[in-house]
């Protein structure tokens, strides 16, 4: 595995300035009943940036995202290995509160996945349970707005959120997640099930919140963590024990141009799947 923070190549890509670390990674070992899907990862987030991690199917992206929120914790016979340090806090510890855990580090699927409630009560749920200050009605419009939606949903809050796109469910689970005031957002192949027109705004939506939140994404669309992801980690499946790797981490546009491992040019430039 390689991950730099080299200084500008010959390309002339520079690595942006440093930045807080949100969560380090060293050694991380994911196993189901025994068997690893994801060995031996190494990486930094870093805060007020984008994370993408691409690969092919089965490479283990997205078990190690459920790894960030503790989600594994949900799956019998799931075992994480290694260190996975929360500003600078061991998220494995004993005692780690998973309710707040799952506050400050939220999470997107892959397929839309509203509640069948109202657009209001979607988005009210996680305060609502949580108890939080605040005027409830201001909660749910702010993270509307965030979100980008509210414009579009003003009108019709009490309405069922099934009753909305499915681009516009999307961004109500961005929403969602952002209504508890979070500190991360994770995203599981969010644009896989959306018309292009949808991915273009969820896209753009991404870049706006990085503003104010660090997100990591898993995506299978080269094209869009190129886009969107100010850095990149690129997987593979280990053909000894079939068990995902990291090829590569680096800053997106060298990673994209100028890669240092040859198995990563090979993916990012088609010739192999």
């Amino acid at each position: 595995m390689v991950t730099t923070d080299r200084a500008p190549s010959e390309s002339g890509v520079a690595a942006p300035a440093p930045a807080e670390q949100i969560f380090e990674l060293r050694g991380v070992t994911v196993s189901y009943a025994g068997v690893p899907a994801v060995r031996d990862i190494s990486l930094d987030v870093r805060a007020r940036e984008i994370t993408a991690l691409i690969g092919p199917s089965g490479c283990g992206k997205s078990t190690l995202l459920r790894t960030l929120n503790r989600m594994n914790d949900l799956i019998p016979r799931a075992r994480v290995e290694g260190s996975v340090r929360y500003h600078g806090e061991d998220l494995y510890a004993p005692g780690v509160d998973l309710v707040q855990v799952r506050r400050r580090i939220g999470m997107v699927f892959q397929k839309p996945n509203p509640f069948p409630k109202s657009i209001h009560d979607n988005v009210a749920f996680g305060p609502r349970v949580l108890g939080m200050d605040g005027d409830l009605d201001e909660i749910v419009e702010r993270a509307l707005r965030r979100a980008a939606l509210w414009d579009e949903v003003k009108d019709r809050l009490k309405a069922n959120a099934f009753g909305i796109s499915g681009g516009q469910q999307q961004r109500l689970c961005i929403a969602r997640a952002l209504a508890v005031s979070p500190d991360v957002i994770l995203m599981d192949e969010p644009c896989s099930a959306l018309d292009p027109i949808s991915t273009s705004r969820i896209e753009d939506l991404m870049t706006e919140l990085k503003e104010d939140y660090s997100i990591v994404i898993v995506t299978h669309n080269m094209q869009q963590a190129a886009r969107v992801s100010d850095r990149t980690g690129f997987f593979t499946v280990d053909p000894d024990d079939r068990a995902g790797r990291m090829v590569e981490f680096d800053v997106t546009d060298r990673i994209f141009t100028n890669p240092a491992d040859p198995r990563t040019e090979a993916y990012v430039t088609g010739k192999v799947g």
